[in-house]
C-alpha cells in the first residue's frame, strides 16, 4: 500500500493530523466529540449490480445519500455497498477507513469518484489517512489537486 503522507508531501499539500480512537462511522466519530476543524466527510464505496462499475462517493458528514436517486442519476440499474473484499482489492482499505486518500491504491483508475460540491463552501476538509485512527485536515482547494493527481474520473454533484 502506498504512503499517503509521502504523496501529500510530494504534491505540496499541507495537512494537520489528528489522532483519535478507531471510528467506523460518522456517528461514532461524533460521539467522541473530537475537536477537529473544517468540514467532515462521509465516504461510501459502492458498486453496480453486475459489479462492473465502482463508485467512491464523498459527501459532507451530515448528509444522507439517496442511493435510489444516485442510481438513476448515474444511469445504473442498482447501486449497493461494495464488499470488504472489493474495498481491499480496489482501494487497499478496510471498512471504517474509506476515504478519497484510498485512491492512491487504485492503479487501474477504474473507480468513479462522486464529490459533493458542498465541500467547496468550507475552507478545510478532513479525511481518514487510509486508517480510521486519525483524520487529516487539508485545504479544500487541495482536494482538487489530490484528485487530479489520482487520475480517476471525477463527478462533482449536488448530493
Amino acid at each position: 500500500m502506498k504512503d499517503i503522507y509521502l504523496i501529500l508531501d510530494q504534491l505540496n499539500i499541507k495537512y494537520h493530523k489528528y489522532n483519535h480512537p478507531a471510528v467506523f462511522t460518522v456517528e461514532e466519530s461524533e460521539s467522541l466529540h473530537l475537536d477537529i476543524p473544517g468540514a467532515h466527510s462521509k465516504n461510501l464505496f459502492l458498486r453496480n449490480k453486475k459489479k462492473t462499475a465502482y463508485y467512491l462517493v464523498t459527501v459532507l458528514a451530515d448528509k444522507r445519500v439517496n442511493l435510489n436517486q444516485l442510481t438513476k442519476e448515474l444511469g445504473e440499474d442498482k447501486l449497493s455497498f461494495a464488499s470488504p473484499e472489493d474495498l481491499k482489492k480496489y482501494l487497499g482499505l478496510t471498512p471504517g477507513s474509506v476515504s478519497v486518500f484510498g485512491l492512491i491504491n487504485n492503479e487501474e483508475k477504474n473507480i468513479t469518484v462522486i464529490v459533493d460540491q458542498d465541500f467547496f463552501g468550507s475552507e478545510e476538509i478532513g479525511f481518514h489517512p487510509n486508517d480510521n485512527t486519525a483524520t487529516l485536515v487539508i485545504k479544500t482547494e487541495d482536494l482538487k489537486k489530490f484528485l487530479d493527481f489520482c487520475g480517476n474520473q471525477i463527478v462533482f454533484k449536488n448530493i
